[in-house]
Formats: C-alpha cells, sequence, structure tokens
C-alpha cells in the first residue's frame, strides 16, 4: 500500500486535480440557457483538454522511449505534419469514401510515421552523431517535404475521417470519446512493451549503462532503430488522429509539439540522462501540459506567456529529477 501512496503516477493525478481545483476557483462563470456554468468545470471544457491532452500524450508516449535511451527525437512535430498532410493529399476531392478508406488512412499514417522513425534510427546509428543533431536535421527536412508537398496551402480531408474522430459512441451528443480511448490504448500498448517484453528490458538497459549493454552484447543498433521506429509510429498514429478530428491538414500542423512532448515525458519522470521513464507517466504528464495550455485561456492570460509557462515547468521537472538522483546517490552512499 505505501509502495501506492509513493508512487509518481499518484503524484502527477494529485497534481492534476490540484490545478483543476485552481482552475474551478478562479475560472469565474458565465450564463447559458439561464443557468450559471463555470468557465472550466464544464463538458465543452473538459472535452477540448482531453482532446488536446490525446494528440500530446501519443508524441509523448513515444517521446518517452527514446528519452530512456538517453536520446531524443525533435523531428515529433514535423512527422505529425508530414504524415498529415500526406493522409490530406491521398483522399483529396473524394467526398464519398467508406471506413475503409479511413483504415487505409490509419495505414498510411503509421507507414510515414514508421519510415521517419526508421530514417532517424539508421542515421543516428549509422553515423555516431547525437541524436539532437540528427533529428534537428530531419525536424527540418521532414517539415519542408510538407510544405512542398502542399505549396503551404490547407487540404480537406472527406468527412467520413471526421464521423469516425468524433463519433459519440453512444455518449451524449458533442461528446468525443474516441482520441482519449486511441491515447489509453497507445499508452497501455507502450507501457507493455516497455515493462513486459524483452525489447523493453533492452531500451532501458541502453539508456542505463550504453557500455555494458554492448559488451553484454545487445545489438545496439538494432534496438535504437525499433526505438525510433517506434516513436515515429507514435506520431503517426497521432497525425492520424488529428486530420480526422479537425478535418483538414496543412505543413504548420504540430508546429512546436516536440517541445510539449518533451515537456509531458520529463514532467511525466523521463530522465533525460536516460534508464527511466514510463508510458502511463507521460500520458499524465501530457493532461498536465494540457491544462497548463487550458489555464492561459480560462485565465485570460496573454497567449505569449503559453511557452513560458511550459518551458519553466521543463527546468523544473529536470531540476526536481537530478535532486531526485543527488538523494538517491546520497543515500546509497550512506547506506
Amino acid at each position: 500500500m505505501g509502495a501506492i501512496f509513493r508512487s509518481q503516477q499518484l503524484g502527477l493525478v494529485l497534481v492534476v486535480l490540484v490545478i483543476g481545483v485552481i482552475l474551478t476557483i478562479f475560472a469565474g462563470n458565465h450564463e447559458r440557457n439561464g443557468v450559471s456554468v463555470n468557465n472550466f468545470l464544464n463538458a465543452d471544457t473538459l472535452i477540448t483538454v482531453l482532446k488536446d491532452t490525446s494528440v500530446i500524450a501519443m508524441l509523448a508516449v513515444g517521446m518517452t522511449t527514446v528519452i530512456i535511451t538517453a536520446g531524443i527525437d525533435l523531428s515529433v512535430g514535423s512527422v505529425y505534419a508530414l504524415a498529415g498532410v500526406l493522409l490530406a493529399i491521398t483522399f483529396r476531392g473524394q467526398h464519398e469514401v467508406t471506413g475503409s478508406a479511413v483504415l487505409i488512412g490509419l495505414l498510411l499514417c503509421l507507414a510515414v510515421g514508421a519510415i521517419s522513425g526508421t530514417v532517424n534510427g539508421v542515421l543516428i546509428t549509422g553515423l555516431g552523431v547525437h541524436p539532437f543533431i540528427v533529428t534537428l536535421g530531419t525536424m527540418l527536412i521532414f517539415r519542408g517535404l510538407a510544405f512542398v508537398s502542399t505549396k503551404g496551402n490547407s487540404i480537406l480531408v472527406p468527412d467520413m475521417f471526421s464521423t469516425f474522430a468524433k463519433a459519440s459512441l453512444g455518449l451524449e451528443k458533442g461528446l468525443h470519446p474516441v482520441p482519449a480511448i486511441l491515447m489509453l490504448i497507445l499508452a497501455i500498448t507502450v507501457s507493455i512493451i516497455l515493462t513486459r517484453t524483452v525489447f523493453g528490458r533492452h531500451i532501458f538497459a541502453i539508456g542505463g549503462n550504453v557500455v555494458a549493454s554492448k559488451y553484454s552484447g545487445l545489438p545496439i543498433r538494432s534496438i535504437l532503430i525499433r526505438t525510433y521506429l517506434l516513436c515515429g509510429l507514435c506520431a503517426g498514429l497521432a497525425a492520424f488522429l488529428g486530420v480526422s478530428y479537425y478535418g483538414s491538414a496543412s505543413s504548420g500542423d504540430g508546429d512546436g509539439y516536440e517541445l510539449y512532448a518533451v515537456a509531458a515525458a520529463v514532467v511525466g519522470g523521463a530522465s533525460l540522462s536516460g534508464g527511466r521513464g514510463n508510458a502511463i507517466s507521460a500520458m499524465l504528464g501530457a493532461l498536465v501540459i494540457a491544462l497548463m495550455r487550458q489555464a492561459v485561456n480560462t485565465l485570460k492570460f496573454d497567449q505569449n506567456y503559453e511557452r513560458i509557462i511550459i518551458g519553466s515547468a521543463i527546468i523544473a521537472a529536470v531540476v526536481l529529477d537530478r535532486l531526485s538522483a543527488q538523494a538517491a546517490a546520497k543515500r546509497s552512499v550512506t547506506a
């Protein structure tokens, strides 16, 4: 029982609840059909938060797997844009599409994500260059490909995609549970991969000590390529969800999402030095980030403060991670 109350997930849940209470208290109210409604604690706002959380969480879950290996992927936002515009271009002008087209669109986005992730992994392991530099370059390349493909224009996708993403699944009209469901499925799946498979243990081993892993006979190159491929798949799924939900795609989609993905992963407890991270915690970290973004709107702050707040959250999380590591080292020495 004590382990449960000390768990990181519980701490993140408490943070979410505290932010929610603060927003509820200070958000104020408005009139709707003669009834006073809280500006934060209402169905529309909460749905918006969950929808924003879904896309960020999918990217953060993939980012977490890479961060565990002591790497980073700055291209996820650009992969999101590239997969989205290729989906839109493929079905441009097709107004009457069936459910099978939605499946094809999903597979297309996953394929784009997988290829992009594999390219990152191959370049990082083949060139021996730090992931920051490689993915910074591919971030620009993928974003450029998205822009060239669309010539900077926004492209609509058939209504069938929005029908899928906004399906009520038997709930009240206006409630769209599909994004949250896909987010949960992905987070649970990646969590199982990380904690219950040999591949997951290898990811943690590389992040914990790459030299020891190498001398233990682990195929470092193969593991890293598959890890970046997994990160790309998460970005592809996020692109499919985002494009389907909003009904259009453009080369500017996902701009800055790599910042939110890193922030969510770090807030969720992933260590930038490698060896530690959790997919469920990354999802909760994304919820914290989404609530921070919502707070800017709900409390009517200047929109320019959003990135300042998110950047501060990253620094605070890294500092806490560093202090925690130092405290653990001190306890080890004392013991």
